[in-house]
Parts: structure tokens; sequence; C-alpha cells
């Protein structure tokens, strides 16, 4: 809410692939999305949030037969699981996109075929390696151990009659665009990584139409062929908002493009940051203006997975902790540009320290001592101390700061100067103690300003934690007796009126958690997981092969800092190295490690790192390595490279 409209905001989310219900990682994004979106109506924008379902495919076609039904049938059915966990999680979008809409597949079908005439689109053969479950095509030099260089899974060799669109026709024109608009790929190391392993290198004619199955959107002109799922997928950005390719769009179109931001997964950057500006200046039509490629949150020591059985729902962790507390970690705990980490231990943590302890106690607290003293009126008496001023300060300054992260889409850090706040608010009670000041008869003024400045800041609060938590904001406020206020005026203190009251039966708004008692419920509910569990932490212990001890001379002697790799490509002559440009600092090392079987050159770039930095150059398969890379490496031989607890910069030494 504020006075003066700043303008059109269009966002969107990847639309969720309706190949099973989606898991809290996929939940995350339009959690993230939701954020972002609230906060820019709050700032005045005039928002329109875009999110929805992809349907169409070879992998739902397979999953369709296995279940006994159409494929109609199938992606109805989750398709409806999707909106209904969007929905659970107070998803504020203003349309559901579903890719078996009629008026998208006949948008589609127009696409498609202004591209055929207009020569951007051929008829030819494809001959290659298919992975299915990612609906993409690979050469054997993508592959990673014979395998999708993606997903991890089997590839099958296939050839069939298909359409193909002459990407390398615009690339010039991308590499130029993305070189002048550095806004346009976000993080960074999402940018390098594109520019590195995919443009630069040369681009390759994209397959747009297949000719296997018959899940898809049909070509209109030569029915034996359907839609290529990426070239239908992402037009879904344009069609649902009006565009038509023959030019009579939609006044929602005309307002709403260029999207201002696309949030997407980091898995699937290539497809919006390469093949989705192509079509669009294929068809003549404004770029976005960002794409987000968010990490991914992970369960526990890797990615989710219906097959490591580590897949947690929104709805079951809803169920144990409300939506507000989930919404909550997944903002808190994601970083800007590096994976993130959930567990049940994790989410009792943080739910115990920083919503039971730093803001439910605050609120609670707050509320029961204006009752206690002043029959729950709540005035400023003008009693000030210089304390005061310290605590405004913080609270007059964390909207503009919250606005500063959540403009380069830092949200974690957004989310955490509002807490910064609350943590102010408990500074200040330990530091004005008001239950001794409600001892001297003399000092009732000081303890009416105290509980004012307490109840307004704590307002104040609410109203920026509205955007991530908007349910538990809502209550604070309703507990306040107080009403959202202009963002404007979030910056001001001592607006509310003097003889307001609060509420006289303070909800309780985060109940303090017993970890054992919820791994205990885990366990009932999940018993196959729970006893998975239980057999790997029996595990023997590896045995530690020990080493001469040496003095602290000489460990002295070895130089470690974090880097940041921001390019990686194969060794050529060699089935295990590969070869990454490190940043450290102001400097840039070449480093050649032996990790190949457990990360692909495009997962490597853009992670921070530990450097052994100056180990004595030497040559590995012809190739200059300047330092080392430190890995983790367990019984079996798997490694695991070594990253920083939490974000550091390039260069920060290790000590």
């Amino acid at each position: 809410m504020c006075k003066t409209c700043k303008g059109k905001f269009y966002m969107t989310t990847a639309i969720a692939y309706t190949s099973a219900k989606p898991h809290i990682g996929n939940t995350y994004e339009v959690v993230l999305a939701d954020a972002i979106a609230r906060f820019k109506r709050q700032e005045g924008y005039d928002v329109y949030f875009q999110t929805g379902t992809d349907e169409h495919g070879q992998k739902i076609e397979l999953k369709a037969e296995e279940a006994g039904v159409t494929p109609k049938e199938y992606v109805d059915q989750v398709a409806g699981e999707v909106k209904q966990i969007w929905d659970l999680m107070n998803a504020s979008y203003d349309n559901f996109v579903r890719t078996t809409d009629a008026d998208h597949e006949r948008q589609v079908q127009k696409i498609f075929k202004k591209l055929y005439e207009q020569g951007d689109i051929y008829k030819g053969y494809y001959e290659g390696l298919y992975c299915t479950p990612c609906e993409s095509f690979f050469t054997e030099s993508q592959l990673v151990d014979g395998k999708c260089p993606d997903c991890g899974r089997e590839v099958q060799a296939a050839r069939e009659e298909a359409y193909f669109f002459k990407m390398s026709k615009y690339a010039d024109r991308l590499i130029e665009h993305i070189n002048t608009h550095p806004e346009f790929i976000q993080p960074v190391s999402r940018k390098n990584e594109m520019m590195n392993n995919f443009l630069l290198p040369g681009l390759q004619d994209l397959c747009v139409s297949r000719t296997s199955f018959k899940w898809g959107i049909p070509v209109d002109f030569d029915p034996k062929h359907v839609v290529y799922v990426w070239l239908d997928a992402l037009t879904n950005y344009i069609t649902k908002i009006g565009y038509d390719a023959d030019g009579e769009h939609s006044d929602l179109f005309k307002k709403n493009w260029p999207a201002d931001l696309h949030l997407i997964g980091k898995d699937i950057i290539r497809f919006h940051t390469i093949y989705w500006p192509i079509f669009l200046m294929a068809l003549d039509v404004p770029l976005p203006k960002q794409v987000f490629g968010h990490p991914w949150l992970l369960q526990g020591d890797g990615k989710m997975s219906k097959s490591k059985g580590n897949v947690l729902y929104a709805d079951e962790l809803v169920d144990f902790f409300g939506v507000d507390a989930v919404r909550y970690f997944l903002l808190h705990e994601m970083p800007f540009d590096n994976d993130g980490v959930i567990s049940w231990e994790l989410l009792v943590e943080r739910i115990n320290s920083d919503l039971a302890n730093t803001l439910g106690n605050l609120v609670n607290r707050t509320i029961a001592m204006s009752n206690k003293y002043f029959g729950g009126v709540v005035s400023d008496q003008g009693a000030a101390e210089p304390v005061d001023e310290e605590l405004k300060a913080v609270v007059t300054a964390a909207r503009d700061k919250a606005v500063a992260k959540m403009a380069d889409l830092r949200v974690a850090d957004a989310i955490t100067e509002v807490m910064t706040l609350f943590k102010r608010c408990n500074k200040y009670i330990d530091e004005t103690l008001p239950w001794v000041l409600a001892k001297d008869e003399a000092k009732q003024d000081r303890l009416a300003t105290v509980l004012y400045n307490l109840t307004e800041s704590i307002s104040i609060g609410a109203n920026l934690l509205k955007s991530f938590m908007p349910d538990t904001a809502a209550k604070i406020l309703s507990m306040l007796n107080e009403t959202e206020r202009d963002f404007d005026d979030l910056a001001s203190f001592g607006l509310r009126k003097n003889g307001q009251k609060v509420t006289e039966k303070p909800e309780i708004l985060f109940e303090r958690l017993k970890l054992d008692e919820v791994l205990a419920e885990v366990e009932k509910r999940h018993p196959a997981a729970a006893a998975a569990e239980e057999a790997k932490e029996e595990e023997p212990a590896i045995e530690l092969e020990q080493k001469e001890e040496i003095t602290f001379e000489d460990f002295g002697k070895m130089q470690f800092a974090v880097g940041e790799i921001i390019a990686c490509e194969e060794v050529k002559k060699s089935k295990k190295l590969l070869c990454s440009q490190v940043k450290i600092g102001n400097q840039v090392k070449q480093i050649v490690s032996g990790i190949k079987k457990y990360y692909s050159a495009e997962e490597m770039v853009g992670k921070k790192v530990m450097v052994l930095v100056n180990l004595k150059p030497a040559k590995l398969a012809g190739v200059l390595s300047e330092g080392m890379l430190l890995c983790a490496e367990d019984a079996e031989g798997n490694l695991a490279l070594m990253t920083p607890e939490k974000d550091m910069p390039s260069g920060a030494e290790i000590c």
C-alpha cells in the first residue's frame, strides 16, 4: 500500500511441470515470487504476477500411460495439486496459466507458423541422444559419464524428422544484448555460465518439434509433428497476457510487456536466457528486463529426489509448522546465489530462535505489560531518554534497508533487516527494564513512553513483515489495534495515536517446539525413511590414515582462501579433469581438478570454494594448474567440494 503508483511490474515464475506433485524445493520458487510481488505492491507498483503449469511432453505421456489414464486426465490432477499448494502457501498470483488452455495452444500454433513462414524454422532430421525427463537433446560430448548432464539419468539414441530453429542467426545479437544489459541475467555467475559454456562456443540449431509422441500442441500445417515443449512452455509469458501472432495484442499485453522479472530455477537458466530471448527477437518482441536464476533448496545431503527418499512437501510441513513459519524458513534460509538446505532439525531450530523467541515473545510481553501496567492503553508521555533515539534510528532505517535489498532480489537479506528491528526491540527491553520502572510511581511516564516506543516499533516491523509473512503481520497489527500503514510512512516514528488500546489477550504467535517430539512424529508418519536414516547412521566410521605431524610453522606456509569459479570447461584429453578459472580477490587462477565424475563444468560456475592458493604450479594433461580446490572424500572415493558455510567474498582468507 502506497500513496503513489510507481508504474507497472510484470513478473512470472517458471511454470511447474505436471509430471508429479511439487516438492518443497519447487514450492520455494512461488513463495519467493510471492514475497517479491507483495513487496512491490507495498512500494506502490501495479503488479501482475503470473504462475502456472507446463503440461505437454513425452514424459507426461509416459506417466499417464503408467497410471492408466489419458494425458489430459493426468495433467488435470497434477495441475490441481500444484494450484492447491500454491494457494496453501498464500501465493497472491494474478493469473494461473495452464499450457493446455485453448487460447495458449492456438497462439503457439500461430507463433510456430509465423516463425516457419519467415524462414526461422526449417524441416530436417534429428539424430542424437535424448533425455526424456528433461525433454532435451544432447551431443555425446555434452554427456557426463554417458548420462544426461542436467539430471544424471540415462539417455536414449533418437532419430526422427523434426523442425529446427536457426539459433545462430540471432546469437550475435543476443551476445550484444547481454553485454550491454548487465542486469539481464542475474546472479552474474549465471551470466558467465551462459556466455562461456553456450553462446561464445557457438549455438547449434534447436529442435522445435517431435514426431515420436503425440501429447503436445500439433503443428497445424504438419499435424504429425507436435511443438517441442520448450517453445510451447516459454511462450506462456506472452500468450497468457494477450500476445497475438497476428498483431492484435490485448491491452493487458500492451500494458505489461516486457516482463520486469522472470524468476526461475538455475537448472533452466539456459532455456530462459538463450532460447527464449532468441524466440522473442525472431517475433520482433522486446526482451524481458531481467531473468533471475535462483539456487536450489536441498534436503540434507543433496537435491530432492523420490528415488533418494528425501522429498519434503509443503502441505506436510505446513501441517507441522504453519504456513508463515514455512514461508519464513524458505525466504530467510536461501542464499542469494548458493544452494540452501532444509531439514526437520533446521526448521525447528529457526522457528524456536527467530519466530518463537525473537518475534513471538517480543509481541506477547509488550502487549502483556501494556495490559498489566496501563489497562492496555498505550500513550507516549514524552519521558524520552537517549536510548530511545538509538531504537528509533534502527526502526526508521529498516524500510529503506529492506527496499535496497529487495531491489537486488536479496530477499533473505531483506527479511533479516526486519528481524534486526525486532531484535533491537528486545534489546531495548533489556536496556529499559519496564518491570523495574513499574515499581517506582515517579517513573510511570517513563514506563508509558517505553511501552509506546515498543508498540510503535513492532507496528512498523509488522508492516514490513507483511510481504514475507502476511498472516502473522495481520495478527500482530490486529493485536496492537493497528491498521496497515502507507509504505511511505514506514520510515516515520510516532504515528500511533495516543490512547489506543492493545488486545486484552495476546495470541501466542509461535509455540516453541521440542525437536524430539517433532522427529518422533515424522518417524511415525514415515517409518521407511526413518529406517533408512537409521541404517545410514550405523555405517562404520571412516578410518583416517594418520600422516606425519607438522608444526604450526609448516601449516603457516600454506595459504587458503575462498575462490569463486567464474568459468569452467572439460580438459579435452582427460576423462577426469575439469579446468576452472577461479577468482580469488583481485586475481584469477587457473586450477585443474580431477572431479569431472562428480561435477559438470556447467554446475561448477558460480560456486564459492576453498582453495590452496600458493601450491606450486604444475601441468596436468598438458594444462597448467595454479592451485588446488579442496575436497572431502568418503570411503567409496566420492568427492565433494569444500564450500564456506556462509556466503563469503572471493579472496576471504581461510585460517
